[in-house]
């Protein structure tokens, strides 16, 4: 059974690397993309169980690829990152379903548990 698909955007190459890194240290398959455009464009999201996206990148930013990730793949789980502290931005992030808003530097395990919450069933 191939391990789940974590997708990656972020126009900083550290903070891609980051979430790869984080990705596989908890035996997910990341795959992450320099751009909305890129990711759209490489069907991966086909078979992504995680998405995790900058909210600011230049082309088309964080908040309109949760749109259309909802529109086109409304059960995949989006998690959201920005290093601007914007509570309106945060706010309707959440609302139209983000499962977590996190802010830059994220701590790499709170990263993880998103993840884990967005891909692993929970326990009952």
């Amino acid at each position: 059974m191939a391990e789940p698909l974590v997708v990656g955007v972020d126009d900083d190459f550290r903070v891609r690397e980051s979430i790869a890194r984080l990705a596989k240290s908890a035996g997910y398959e990341p795959k992450v993309f320099p751009s909305a455009e890129s990711l759209l464009e490489s069907g991966a999201l086909a078979e992504a169980a995680c998405l995790v996206s900058d909210v600011r990148m230049p082309g088309i930013g964080g908040l309109e690829l949760q749109h259309r990730v909802k529109a086109a793949y409304p059960k995949l789980p989006v998690i959201l990152i920005s290093a601007h502290v914007d509570e309106e931005v945060r706010s309707r992030a959440l609302r139209e379903g983000a499962l977590a808003f996190l802010y830059k530097p994220f701590d790499g395990e709170e990263l993880l548990r998103a993840i884990q919450r967005a891909i692993e069933p929970p326990i009952l």
